[in-house]
């Protein structure tokens, strides 16, 4: 594959972060042309419940200096030179409602770099911008850049009013440091200005493509549609992104962890039939971007993310799977995502806690809460086993309000 050619295919993850309605799947559409939100209630209710994916190949004028040298075609909208391709990012659409936090923190988990959207038309922050914020610094995503959206429908006075609002906001967080860009996603104002923050400002990650590979699963489907006749039948397809490693179309794949047969959860092994990044059919795929990969599963086991969360290697290469964690606990001082202020109590025993790692949600009760040397320190049991390794973060919400809310992030021992 020529160097032009590496260039379209996806070598970075963008995540879109932030409130509710405050413009996410809007700035993707307006960044790749696709809208990310495909499911039909999510067409139907205007709001995104599942990961949204969509690619974008930035391109760069040859002639035109910034502003307005970045775009996403092949000719400049400024000057209508030629551009030449920079880099191909996935971009990844979480939702921002209060009750779909799981999905928040599973999209985190796939994220290079974020952009973080807030709303000029209304006071920063609003719960959920709270929520997210956290969730960014509990992946260990400090590649940011905040939009701040809408301001076609606000003031100058507003705008700046919102922009002290914003610093105000980020200050002493791990997005203190992050351009603020002005934008109107629907207007497509200042896009430019955005595609040149990332370049600028969102380095291609360094990945190990000589070590075992492993894939993070955050979608799975049945690509057949009814009445689909017997023979024409294709395997089911999971969707993810390798953090590490390559996978070629013919390899032997372990997905774990796995299905439950019979009361107990076991691996499932079947073999790559077809790779897609950016809609290109691959045989071989490296790490970065994200992949859709076609197995010869029955699309029974794929349909409806029945795989979310697993991950994927080479069979005997995967970490083992945990049904009891010991968490090394690191709790906020506030509950973020709640009106007014309300800070996070310790960790109870027999309490009801839902957990997070990578790609994959799991409820647990907590067997033993306790201080050790100073720290507080939980045993959990887990409803669903987890495939994970010592020294991993694992996200910890628990129910306030009737909702699950992030609380803080555990370490496991």
């Amino acid at each position: 594959m020529s160097e032009m050619d590496e260039r379209l295919i996806p070598q970075l993850n963008i995540g879109l972060m932030g409130h509710v309605d405050h413009g996410k799947s809007s700035l993707a559409q307006a960044i790749s042309g696709k809208w990310a939100d495909t499911h039909s209630e999510e067409i139907k209710r205007g709001i995104t419940i599942r990961l949204g994916y969509a690619d974008a190949t930035i391109y760069k004028c040859k002639e035109c200096e910034s502003p307005g040298c970045y775009c996403v075609t092949d000719k400049c909208p400024v000057c209508f030179g030629d551009a030449e391709p920079q880099r191909t990012v996935s971009l990844v659409d979480v939702p921002g409602h209060k009750t779909l936090m799981g999905t928040v923190l599973s999209g985190a988990a796939l994220m290079d770099g974020c952009i973080f959207v807030i709303a000029a038309d209304e006071p920063c922050p609003q719960p959920q911008t709270a929520e997210h914020l956290k969730t960014v610094d509990i992946a260990g995503i400090d590649n940011i850049i905040i939009v701040q959206n809408k301001i076609d429908r606000v003031s100058e006075e507003r705008a700046r009013e919102s922009y002290e609002e914003i610093k105000s906001f980020v200050e002493g967080t791990v997005a203190e440091d992050a351009p603020i860009i002005p934008v109107s996603a629907l207007q497509r104002v200042n896009v430019d200005a955005v595609l040149e923050a990332i370049e600028e400002g969102v380095p291609t990650p360094q990945r190990d493509e000589d070590a075992s590979p492993r894939m993070m699963t955050a979608r799975s489907f049945d690509v057949n549609k009814p009445g689909s006749i017997v023979k024409q039948l294709q395997g089911g397809v999971i969707g993810g992104s390798l953090v590490q490693g390559v996978f070629e179309v013919g390899d032997e794949i372990e997905i774990r962890p796995g299905i439950e047969r019979e009361g107990e959860r076991s691996p499932i092994k079947t073999k790559i039939t077809a790779m897609e990044k950016v809609g290109k059919n691959l045989e071989k795929a490296g790490p970065g971007g994200l992949l859709g990969v076609q197995t010869k599963l029955d699309p029974s086991l794929t349909k409806s993310d029945n795989l979310a969360g697993s991950i994927v290697g080479h069979p005997g290469e995967l970490p083992g799977m945990m049904e009891e964690l010991t968490l090394e606990m690191h709790t906020f001082e506030k509950v973020a995502g709640v009106k007014g202020e309300r800070d996070v109590e310790k960790i109870r025993t027999n309490e009801p806690l839902m957990l997070t790692v990578g790609t994959a949600k799991t409820a647990g009760v907590v067997t033993s809460a306790r201080e050790v040397d100073g720290e507080e320190e939980a045993e959990v049991k887990l409803k669903l086993p987890i495939c994970s390794s010592c020294g991993e973060r694992v996200a910890v919400s628990r129910q306030i309000e009737n909702k699950w809310r992030l609380i803080g992030y555990g370490i496991i021992k």
